[in-house]
């Protein structure tokens, strides 16, 4: 999951005051008020964790307008009404709506070369098991599986769970179909390897190759659940671009969960503007936005 930048929320989610501007809100299709947008920040903080700007406003009521579209709805507030009924396909939808999923092959290229440099040296015979936890529409557990395939020593296995909140992408990155413009941010050893190139009405998009679809597992995950359903340890976790969106006790709950699932010796990797110098506790930095346990 890719939600957009926030500040954190007071008290869960407020009212909040917009003067004279407010009114504005009225000459689109649907009445939106600043109570309308306060509802919908303290439901998404409940549901999902991600703490909505004050700024944010015009994005929400452009991105949930198509929502009322959908639904038939006259209104912002008779649309929340049904979001917090307990719908499970609208409550899926809303989340889907207010996330952002911004991600590209090979990211942060610094986190790959590391990887590779690790992968390298495993002796261990058991299979190695990475998670990408906010894996948006497959672009970082894919290259996290090219790296792993072409690194690790002949007879070793991998898995890589991909995990995220937004259905919408986990069924893109599953497909494993993306634009041509893509691959020159492949390695150029990896594109013959592990993809294809689309002919006739697929031309302009290449597919990731079986080889590489079948050491990533697509599932859905908000990391607010209450339980996580992977069995096992990780010797390696994604979690890039993730806790910007969290308020500070968010962060903590989540990252204090993270290092129950990572093996001792093993690395967790996060996004070059995010530190976790508030979770000094539980990690120790160990390279550029790469950090170990602690104990």
């Amino acid at each position: 999951m890719r939600a957009e930048p926030a500040h954190p929320l007071t008290g869960g989610g407020g009212a909040v005051a917009f003067g004279a501007a407010e009114p504005a809100w009225n000459n689109f299709q649907y009445r939106f008020t600043a109570d309308d947008f306060a509802r919908v920040r303290g439901f998404i903080y409940r549901n999902a964790g991600i703490s909505l700007a004050p700024g944010k406003m015009d994005m929400v009521y452009s991105r949930l307008a198509r929502r009322l579209r959908a639904t038939g709805v006259e209104s912002f507030a008779q649309y929340l009404d049904l979001v917090e009924s307990g719908d499970p396909q609208e409550l899926e939808a809303f989340i889907n709506a207010l996330t952002t999923n911004m991600t590209s092959f090979f990211r942060e290229p610094h986190h790959f070369r590391l990887l590779s440099e690790r992968l390298r040296q495993h002796r261990d015979q058991r299979q190695v098991a990475i998670w990408s936890c906010a894996s948006s529409s497959g672009e970082e557990p894919y290259s996290i599986a090219m790296t792993a395939l072409d690194a690790l020593p002949a007879g070793a296995g991998v898995s890589i769970l991909a995990t995220d909140i937004d259905t919408n992408v986990l069924g893109r990155g599953s497909e494993g179909i993306y634009p041509v413009d893509q691959l020159p941010k492949i390695p150029e050893p990896y594109r013959k390897r592990f993809f294809l190139r689309g002919e006739g009405n697929n031309e302009g998009f290449i597919r990731v190759k079986e080889e590489l679809r079948r050491v990533v597992t697509f599932k859905r995950l908000n990391l607010l659940d209450g339980q996580w359903p992977m069995r096992g340890k990780f010797d390696f976790v994604f979690c890039r671009n993730v806790m910007i969106y969290f308020d500070r006790p968010t962060q903590l709950a989540i990252l204090e969960r993270i290092s129950r699932v990572l093996h001792p010796d093993g690395l967790l990797f996060v996004g070059h503007s995010e530190s976790l110098h508030h979770a000094q506790e539980l990690f120790r930095v160990c390279g550029n936005t790469t950090y170990a346990l602690r104990s």
